[in-house]
């Protein structure tokens, strides 16, 4: 008991240690678990050995790993993204895991189904890293996004048949046209099953327990849910995370959707923490040590030769060049449901110890660099696509036009619910304005008064001298993305020393960033909103208001140095 109690004491000791390690450095949570696994697994400090027990619990972080995918799948998205989908998704799933087959097949002479299972697992890319590094950019709905995204969403389809495939190819040649035929049956039926009476019965299971207006019975239900249609699958002869997928999938047209995510969240993330623990635990570091070039050559066929497909397919797609490069980066490396497949493959004895070993470890590889991958590519598109924005003499134009003859006016930089705010209040009084911003939905929208929306980015030094920065009396970074609104502030500052720069950002990290780029003031909306939310807490308690106000007054002349003399005369 003291024993296994000290195990679960130096393994949470060391997640604790690697998760704030990851944090500082903005890393994936998921890299600082495998780092545990291979360092405290058995070909590491050997201070943790698998076994069924832990190996059954770990998989269970898959289970609700798939769940949240369900919960996450929308026959509404879908359809809106099915070119991006079933287009591009597809054609990279299968260019990439056709191109892995034959090399390993022919190049490593491993046979076709290990060349298979290897280009399947190989092909996924991490929805963890990516997703989030998207979103911390504020690129989601950027195109290259919008591309990426679309991939993502399809390897997630794609790894229902995968689960149903390799249990089916483990099969001897003579059986494995009977066995896919029986998979594929099995498959048809359970699902339709878990379809026709989840539809019915699911969202009655929840409004009952909703009515009970218990969390720990919602929360219960929930567990009860996903653990039963992963052992009807599974017993089935299927995957446990098949019926996981279809629990949250049947759930996501419900009301209770967003509720059932929230509760799930930290079993999902604590489990699957654990497998790739686990998947760190099989990493064998004298084998990586002493194949070292082998594997060189591994990583650099998987990230090169991944990126060079998705590269292709987005130049097919007519994508400029900077958009296919970001695209390529942010999908050029291996991913979880990879490794639950390889891991898979190597239970049922579809790949050697060598070839698993190695792609395992090409695989992990690829997903620690990938952060820095798909930062680097950023910045070089980036440059790229300032050298291009010079030639789009259209663009430029059309942004011209619109500036021609504007004299003090103000430019707003991004046109979302801020930029569109700050249009109303201008108009208001009367001063004329000139609004930029990249997403072609925004461009849709009305204009008050007398203003001008038009297409452009906003941190290119073109864009910004065709909206007349040199009359303008003022600008304003409307959208929350740091990093690009730094770009901004430095560029404006090279042609215009002294025009007033109004900075918006989502909390206080970004202010001293944007202050030591020139900006002249920086809006933090946390802190505006803090404020308000204290003062009205202050009223609500008898706090008299102009005593509440007071408060905010004082808070904000510490915080804004241009406001400093407008409250000393009040």
């Amino acid at each position: 008991m003291y024993q296994t109690l000290l195990l679960i004491f130096v393994l949470l000791t060391a997640a604790v240690i690697a998760l704030t390690v990851a944090r500082r450095f903005r890393l994936p949570a998921m890299l600082a678990y495998l780092v545990v696994g291979i360092a405290l697994g058995p070909h590491g400090l050997a201070a943790l050995k698998g076994g069924h027990d832990v190996d059954a619990i770990a998989e269970f972080g898959v289970v609700f790993l798939m769940f949240s995918i369900g919960l996450e799948f929308s026959l509404q998205r879908l359809k809106s993204m099915r070119q991006l989908v079933f287009g591009f998704g597809s054609a990279q799933l299968a260019l990439t895991a056709g191109a892995v087959m034959l090399i390993t097949w022919f190049g490593y002479d491993q046979g076709w189904r290990s060349g298979l299972v290897v280009g399947l697992a190989v092909a996924m890319s991490s929805t963890a890293i990516v997703a989030k590094m998207l979103s911390e950019r504020f690129e989601l709905h950027s195109r290259s996004g919008r591309q990426t995204m679309g991939v993502l969403l399809f390897q997630d389809i794609a790894v229902v048949p995968c689960l149903i495939l390799l249990p089916a190819l483990a099969q001897s040649a003579d059986e494995l046209p009977r066995s896919l035929a029986i998979a594929l049956a099995q498959a048809i039926v359970v699902l339709s099953i878990l379809i026709w009476v989840g539809q019915r019965w699911i969202r009655r299971l929840y409004d009952t327990v909703a009515h009970q207006r218990s969390e720990e019975l919602f929360v219960l239900a929930t567990l009860w849910l996903v653990t039963g249609l992963a052992y009807a699958t599974g017993y089935a002869g299927l995957s446990l995370a098949l019926g996981a997928f279809v629990g949250g999938m049947l759930i996501s047209e419900t009301i209770y959707r967003h509720q059932v995510e929230a509760d799930i969240r930290p079993f999902r993330d604590i489990l699957l923490g654990l497998f790739f623990v686990t998947v760190g635990m099989m990493l064998n570091l004298g084998f990586v040590f002493e194949n070292a070039h082998r594997l060189l050559l591994a990583v650099l066929l998987l990230v090169a030769g991944k990126g060079l497909v998705v590269f292709l397919i987005a130049l097919t797609a007519k994508s400029p060049l900077d958009i296919a490069l970001r695209t390529s980066s942010q999908l050029a490396q291996a991913g979880e449901f990879g490794l639950v497949l390889i891991g898979l493959a190597r239970e049922l004895k579809l790949v050697s110890g060598d070839v698993f070993q190695l792609t395992l470890a090409a695989m992990l590889i690829s997903m620690f660099i990938a952060p820095f991958l798909i930062e680097r590519t950023a910045r070089l598109s980036g440059q790229i696509a300032h050298g291009n924005w010079s030639h789009k003499a259209k663009a430029i134009h059309d942004i011209a036009v619109a500036g021609f003859g504007l004299e003090n006016h103000v430019i707003i930089c991004g046109y979302g619910r801020t930029g569109g705010r700050i249009a109303h209040f201008l108009a208001d009084e009367h001063i004329p304005y000139l609004a930029i911003d990249v997403d072609p939905q925004q461009l849709k929208r009305v204009v008050p008064g007398d203003g001008k929306l038009v297409f452009g980015s906003a941190d290119r030094t073109e864009v910004l001298l065709a909206a007349g920065l040199a009359r303008a009396r003022a600008l304003v970074v409307a959208y929350p993305d740091v990093h690009s609104a730094e770009r901004v502030v430095r560029k404006v500052r090279e042609s215009r020393p002294d025009i007033p720069i109004v900075v918006r950002v989502p909390d206080e990290t970004g202010v001293a960033q944007l202050k030591a780029a020139g900006a002249t003031e920086v809006i933090p909306e946390v802190l505006e909103g803090s404020l308000m939310i204290a003062a009205e807490t202050l009223t609500q308690v008898g706090v008299p208001m102009e005593r509440a106000l007071n408060h905010v007054r004082t808070a904000r002349v510490a915080r804004y140095a241009s406001l400093r003399e407008y409250y000393k005369k009040q």
